[in-house]
């Protein structure tokens, strides 16, 4: 079994509900939830004039591929309606693959550990409640000294 790290995030229509169905929809595509943490509102990223997000980060364990998992993630945010018009535009879900047990992969289209995951308030809140102590394969630190070490001055707050 692969242990498998996902990004929830929505900042468009009921967000809560989009949070819930791409839940709904990973354990029945991919694999049941075995750990999720706080829903956390936080400030736009990158586009900084968009709405508020919600994001979660979830936690399963899966016998299928990265490859399978992003064909899947990226079909799940189709079903929720999520359109790509703009980078880092407003969007009802986006799930990011964040880990894949403690896989290095770059591939087109897929890499893993998340790239940025590092760099953002965002996601390491809610993966520290979670995973303080999984180790990122590249950078050799903890979660929690990750988020520690980060300077990222974005409000994010738990609900």
């Amino acid at each position: 079994m692969h242990q498998v790290f996902f990004l929830l995030g929505s900042n468009l229509g009921d967000r809560q509900l989009f949070l819930q169905q791409a839940i709904a929809h990973i354990e029945k595509d991919i694999a049941p939830v075995i750990k999720k943490s706080a829903i956390y509102e936080t400030q736009s990223w990158g586009k900084t004039d968009s709405p508020d997000y919600l994001n979660q980060v979830i936690l399963l364990q899966t016998e299928l591929s990265p490859q399978t998992i992003l064909k899947n993630i990226l079909d799940i945010e189709r079903i929720i309606g999520r359109v790509r018009e703009e980078k880092w535009g407003p969007r009802t879900i986006d799930i990011d693959l964040l880990f894949y047990n403690s896989a290095i992969i770059n591939e087109p289209g897929l890499q893993v550990p998340h790239p940025e995951l590092h760099n953002r308030k965002f996601t390491l809140e809610p993966l520290a409640e979670i995973a303080p102590f999984f180790i990122h394969p590249i950078l050799k630190k903890t979660i929690l000294q990750l988020k520690n070490e980060l300077n990222d001055s974005l409000v994010v707050k738990k609900l």
